[in-house]
């Protein structure tokens, strides 16, 4: 496996890369039905440095966390939390920001602070550490993560197979289908952003958490370089760039 997906990427002038294709801003396809979005421009300037061509693909969820790749991707840039569970079978050569975790109520809903909470329907994206969260399982791989703090005990969880899902069945109204929803509060200023009748509880984060690119285990020379490329790419604040573009703010990891 060693050198095996740099002398790749390297010999057809392309990286493949795995991400999503319907999570604003991250990625989504715009009204050409081209991707775009923080994660793709990230992606594209890692290609770009590597001086190759980027092509996305964009399988389900667990496919591009799972590993086992077998040569199908050379990269995942999808916004993806480092955890115990998920290093067994995949690498994460770098951080390249942090997202803040916001509760997210409908806005004529009576809940005012995350204590008003507790014993309510909440709802979350499925596999996720929005999940993990909301049923006190989170396990971030990461050495500076400060402790967890689980302030919130749900009546009822409830779980949607989107990100988007989530916020669709928040905006029929209070309590129609669920009272609130846990998600990264750009994906939640996105959807206000978008006309969805929402506000964002205020207070403290639930959580914040840093995302990673992600490779398939067992390649150290290309973990490397893609070590070293997003080094640089935070360094010289082009990252910071990308953040404020997309999110209206700096989610950079330093």
């Amino acid at each position: 496996m060693a050198g095996e997906t740099l002398d790749r990427v390297m010999e057809r002038s392309e990286m493949v890369v795995a991400t999503n294709s319907g999570w604003p801003p991250q990625s989504f396809l715009n009204d050409n039905n081209e991707m775009v979005g923080f994660d793709i421009d990230v992606a594209t300037e890692i290609a770009n440095r590597l001086g190759v061509d980027v092509r996305f693909e964009t399988p389900d969820w667990a496919t591009m966390t799972g590993g086992r790749w077998q040569g199908r991707y050379d990269l995942g840039v999808g916004s993806v939390t480092p955890t115990n569970a998920r290093a067994q079978v995949i690498d994460f050569p770098g951080t390249y920001y942090y997202s803040p975790y916001v509760w997210v109520v409908h806005k004529d809903s009576d809940i005012q602070s995350v204590s008003d909470l507790n014993g309510k329907v909440i709802g979350v994206e499925t596999a996720t550490t929005s999940e993990d969260y909301i049923r006190r399982q989170l396990d971030i791989a990461a050495p500076d993560q400060p402790p967890i703090e689980y302030n919130v005990e749900p009546g009822e969880i409830r779980t949607y197979a989107d990100s988007m899902l989530p916020f669709d069945d928040l905006r029929l109204g209070a309590g129609v289908r669920v009272d609130a929803v846990i998600a990264p509060e750009q994906t939640a200023e996105q959807a206000i952003e978008n006309g969805y009748p929402l506000r964002i509880v205020e207070g403290d984060y639930a959580f914040r958490e840093p995302l990673v690119v992600i490779t398939e285990k067992g390649d150290e020379e290309w973990n490397n370089k893609i070590t070293e490329i997003l080094f640089a790419m935070r360094e010289e604040g082009v990252i910071a760039e990308f953040s404020t573009k997309w999110y209206g703010k700096n989610y950079a990891a330093e």
